[in-house]
């Protein structure tokens, strides 16, 4: 999904729950890795990888000049061969230090293994956010790990109030687009818009991120 239909997306949502519900949850993401500095560790669950959502924080983090938004991909299965940045296992969760912030993202459900990690980076002192797009009650216990959680439909739903169908992918377009705003001063904001609207207009003809 480009930028420009993420903006037609939002637009759609204006007023719903959906659309506050995200920024919320982004407003949190944004503040919890701005107030500590300790970095952003982003893992999906076992079936699902969250790289995409990887490729649009790191874009998010160069844009609004918040470096702590870029994210460290945590994968369950390092493939040999990868980049360092795409080579940090599972063990990167047992060096977890107060401050950091660990952001699950699940599609389904997150299986024991992963809740221990979640468990012991929390009592380690992490701030965990959840992204929870598991079916039904899959999530519930990752929900009672997390210091927030965002519950997105596992496939695609109509939203309340609007013809427009919403998933999981869906809902990471929108909290990442959110991380990253109201991080310049208000006098920027004519400026800021004309330069929003001139990286919109790059990001329609640019490549795929390389560094994902």
């Amino acid at each position: 999904m480009d930028a420009v239909r993420v903006a037609l997306l939002r637009e759609v949502l204006a007023g719903t729950e959906w659309l506050r519900s995200t920024r919320r949850f982004a407003g949190t993401l944004r503040t919890s890795v701005t107030r500590h500095h300790g970095g952003l560790l982003l893992i999906g669950s076992t079936g699902y990888e969250p790289w995409h959502l990887a490729a649009h924080l790191d874009d998010e983090a160069a844009w609004s000049g918040l470096p702590e938004l870029s994210p460290t991909l945590v994968r369950h299965r390092v493939p040999p061969g990868v980049p360092a940045h795409l080579s940090v296992g599972l063990g990167r969760l047992e060096a977890v230090r107060r401050g950091e912030t660990l952001l699950v993202v699940a599609a389904e459900s997150p299986g024991e293994g992963l809740l221990e990690r979640v468990h012991d980076a929390r009592r380690g002192g992490a701030t965990v956010l959840a992204l929870d797009g598991a079916p039904e009650d899959a999530g519930a216990e990752l929900a009672a790990l997390a210091h927030e959680t965002l519950a997105a439909p596992a496939a695609p739903g109509p939203c309340a109030s609007t013809s427009t169908d919403l998933d999981l992918d869906t809902v990471q377009h929108l909290v990442s687009a959110a991380a990253g705003e109201n991080s310049l001063p208000v006098a920027h904001g004519r400026r800021r818009f004309r330069d929003r609207l001139a990286r919109l207009a790059d990001q329609l003809t640019a490549p795929p991120p390389p560094r994902w």
